[in-house]
This record gives C-alpha cells, sequence and structure tokens, in this order.
C-alpha cells in the first residue's frame, strides 16, 4: 500500500504554506517512511494527478477556512474530505484547487478509498516567507495527524 502525502500552498504567502511546511518537517525527521512518498505540490495544479494516480491512500494537506482560531487542525476523511473541499471550492489561492483535482482523479477512476485532508487554519494570507506563530505551532501536531492516518491505513 502506497500513501502519498501532499502539501498544497505557496509558502510566498505566509500561512499558506503550511501544506509544504509539514511534508518538509515529514521529510527531515522521519526520512525513512516506507511505502510513504512525501510531495511538495506547491501551488501545482493538474500534473499532481500522475501521482495521485498511482496512490492506494491520499493525505493533502493545506490551509482551510475553518472558521475557527488560527493554528487549529482538523482532519476530514473520506466523504466529510469530498463535502468540505466541494463547499469550500472557491476559497482557495491556488492555480487549481483541490476539489478540481480530485475531480480528476475521479473521472479517470484512480481517486484513492482511502483519502484524507489535514487542514490548519490560516491566520494570515498575504507576502511572508514564514508562517504565523500559531500555524508554525501547528506543524509538529500536523505531521503527528498524518503519521497517526499512514499507522491506522496500513
Amino acid at each position: 500500500m502506497n500513501t502519498l502525502v501532499l502539501g498544497l500552498g505557496n509558502i510566498l504567502l505566509g500561512d499558506d504554506g503550511i501544506g509544504i511546511h509539514v511534508i518538509r518537517s515529514l521529510q527531515q525527521n522521519h526520512p525513512d517512511l516506507q511505502d510513504v512518498t512525501l510531495i511538495d505540490g506547491g501551488t501545482l495544479s493538474f500534473t499532481l494527478a500522475e501521482f495521485i494516480e498511482a496512490a492506494d491512500n491520499l493525505i493533502i494537506i493545506d490551509a482551510a477556512q475553518l472558521k475557527r482560531e488560527p493554528g487549529t487542525i482538523a482532519l476530514f476523511e473520506g466523504q466529510a474530505m469530498d463535502q468540505f473541499v466541494s463547499a469550500n471550492r472557491n476559497k482557495s489561492v491556488h492555480e487549481v484547487n483541490i476539489n478540481d483535482i480530485l475531480a480528476l482523479a475521479h473521472l479517470t477512476g484512480s481517486l484513492p478509498e482511502r483519502r484524507a485532508l489535514i487542514g490548519v487554519q490560516p491566520q494570515l494570507i498575504d507576502w511572508s516567507d514564514f508562517p504565523s506563530d500559531e500555524v508554525n505551532q501547528a506543524i509538529p501536531g500536523a505531521c503527528a495527524m498524518t503519521l497517526e492516518l499512514v499507522k491506522q491505513w496500513r
């Protein structure tokens, strides 16, 4: 079982880069994860489809409007992920949002049955090389949540 962990966001827009920061932390602190592919998806678009097609499981990490305190982490699995992404389809600053990527995977029959979104509530999405303190403090929690999902899905 191959699990794709896909971090999305733009690290030049402060908290929007949370997905990338989590991927980098996982790469640094867990370089030997077996059967796990860690990808810095940045703001890439449909080029991510081939990686999703090859995955048995999918975890996406991204900034998400949760309407909670900055740095809050939320987990959406399976249908709950689909519903959350669909309801928030026009609130992404990325070139192509998660909903578009998932729709393409669904159309090609390659949408992993086990899929999850780990969303982190941003405080500031504006020009900045660093996330806010609240979002930066959420990185270890998002990493732990990712590792727990990988463990559960094995």
